[in-house]
């Protein structure tokens, strides 16, 4: 239960601390005396949307401050999933909006998101305003309540399940049956490039290796008349003296005196390595002009090898590394498309397989719906024949539509208000006042579903005067005997039923506007009550009816 709430700087409010109590609280008050913004001060500490404009003129910041005990095991596993202690089973969750727009979340002390702030939000306080009668108008939320009522989440969850399945069947046909010719202008597209790519039977560094030769190709004569000059001037030829005999002259000369001085032995032994180097060398140039064999054929041959490769680079990778991944991943592409048939035929059979099982799943769901619908709608009715609406027959329709990812059920409340009347939908025929009362005969109703430990109706009462007003009082109350109630109201007989009156009130010093929240005792709720009564001008008698009004409602409280 919220057992107090701290406000500082909240649109007309300076500061104010309330002490709430158990069971049933009300909060009344002149029109703009500020009750709507106690609503959105709950709302801002709970995780709703706020503004900054909530901050009060010249404050830097506003911020509230709520402070719940005896807090439900579901809020305390929320809270230890957030990581956020609750051991003796209080709670204290505040939030701050600076002038700027940023907003801080606190629980416990620990700064959490927003998000999480709402969800702790959702388990602690139910807010009902008159924007739930809008929403009870609405035929797409009529499921929702069937739905919570009727308790079959784990059907409506296969459901799900198995419709998702069968969704992902259909875009999965949809996409192999639509743009046939254009996947078929594609496969003739992969088949071009595979051929192309695996006529030229590519070989990883072939086209380094072929520019290599291309090189030596281009240039052969220059390489073989280079190399037969070389080996003439080293080992020999028709008119000049060789390198080698030179050499060996040398040698011989050198040796025929190296006994005369031990140097010249060193130079002789040199002499020699040096004619066995170039009898080498002389070898090898011999062997690589007698091996060396090239034609303009070939050159011709190793540029149009060339070309082919270069064209396969342009158009399918840089090298040929990357054109052999491309080739990897076409093929790839055109074995899917391949079986693009077999796998159509396939999937039409996981369809009918699963349209079956679809089917049996939605009957399932539609058969808890009706029988949901037919206590849901003796629940309500039997409500609001309690909230003086006897005559008004209550229907919801559940009728045959088409497949969604809810089941293939049409819902709809329908009502009629006098007999003999046929059931109409609410929106075209409900009042204000009625719609309040069915609003309040749901919430009675499935209240069992509703795991809130905090309850708050916020002028859930308008468009209602006299029988149905006291009705509406006791239903409220009737509330409060599982969870703690809040009602915002203008009406008397609401007021009267409570445990506790609180009084909103708004004055202005100095020039600025101060709204006040203040307990009153059992005085100043019957002068507040007269108020209420009265108007404007109230009177000892007015007085007096406020007195007994409390006096009765004190009276059925202790039934």
């Amino acid at each position: 239960m919220l057992k107090e709430l701290y406000i500082k700087n909240v649109a007309v409010i300076d500061e104010a601390v309330i002490d709430f109590e158990k069971g049933f609280n009300v909060l009344t008050g002149e029109t703009g005396a500020g009750k709507s913004i106690l609503i959105d001060s709950i709302n801002m500490v709970i995780g709703s949307r706020s503004s900054k404009e909530l901050v009060r003129t010249g404050a830097e910041k506003a911020m509230v401050s709520a402070t719940f005990e005896a807090v439900s095991r579901e809020v305390s596993e929320k809270l230890e999933e957030l990581g956020v202690d609750s051991d003796d089973g209080e709670i204290i969750i505040s939030r701050q909006i600076s002038s700027e727009g940023k907003s801080v979340c606190r629980c416990n002390g620990i700064m959490l998101p927003l998000a999480s702030i709402r969800e702790i939000g959702e388990l602690l306080v139910d807010i009902h305003g008159q924007h739930d009668n809008q929403k009870i108008m609405n035929k797409h939320n009529h499921r929702v309540y069937l739905d919570n009522y009727g308790r079959y989440d784990d059907c409506i969850a296969g459901y799900k399940e198995l419709y998702g399945q069968y969704k992902e069947i259909l875009s999965a046909l949809q996409e192999l049956n639509t743009d046939k010719e254009e996947r078929e202008r594609r496969l003739d597209l992969l088949e071009f490039q595979i051929k192309e790519i695996e006529a030229a039977q590519l070989k990883a560094g072939e086209d380094e290796l072929l520019e290599e030769r291309r090189t030596f190709l281009e240039n052969a004569e220059k390489i073989t008349s280079g190399v037969q000059n070389a080996y003439e001037e080293l080992y020999g030829g028709e008119i000049q003296s060789a390198a080698f005999d030179l050499v060996m002259k040398a040698a011989k000369e050198i040796g025929a005196v190296r006994e005369y001085d031990e140097k010249l032995g060193a130079y002789a032994d040199r002499l020699d390595s040096a004619m066995a180097e170039i009898e080498d060398i002389t070898s090898e140039l011999k062997s690589y002009l007698d091996k060396t064999d090239y034609s303009q054929s070939e050159l011709d041959e190793t540029e149009t090898r060339l070309n082919t490769i270069r064209t396969l680079k342009r158009k399918y990778g840089s090298t040929i590394e990357e054109i052999n991944e491309y080739l990897e991943k076409i093929k790839a592409e055109r074995d899917k498309f391949s079986s693009s048939e077999e796998n159509i035929e396939r999937l039409n059979v996981q369809k009918e397989e699963t349209e079956i099982k679809l089917k049996a799943f939605a009957a399932a769901l539609t058969e808890k719906r009706k029988a949901a619908a037919k206590r849901l709608e003796m629940g309500i009715m039997s409500e609001l024949a309690d909230l003086d609406m006897p005559n008004v027959k209550f229907v919801v329709s559940v009728e045959e539509a088409e497949y969604s990812n809810y089941g293939c059920d049409d819902i709809e409340f329908l009502i009629s208000a006098n007999p003999g009347e046929t059931p109409k939908p609410m929106n075209k025929i409900a009042s204000g006042g009625e719609l309040s009362r069915i609003m309040l005969a749901i919430k009675s109703v499935m209240s069992d579903t509703d795991n809130s430990e905090t309850m708050i109706f916020d002028e859930i009462d308008t468009g209602v005067s006299g029988r149905a007003a006291q009705k509406i009082a006791e239903k409220i109350a009737g509330f409060s005997g599982s969870c703690q109630v809040f009602a915002v109201t203008h009406l008397a007989q609401i007021a009267a039923m409570a445990d506790a009156h609180f009084l909103i009130h708004k004055e202005t010093r100095d020039e600025k506007t101060y709204t006040s929240v203040n307990k009153l005792d059992e005085h100043g709720r019957i002068e507040e009550l007269g108020r209420i009564i009265g108007g404007v001008s109230v009177t000892e008698t007015t007085l007096k009816s406020a007195a007994e009004m409390l006096e009765m409602a004190n009276n059925i409280k202790t039934r």
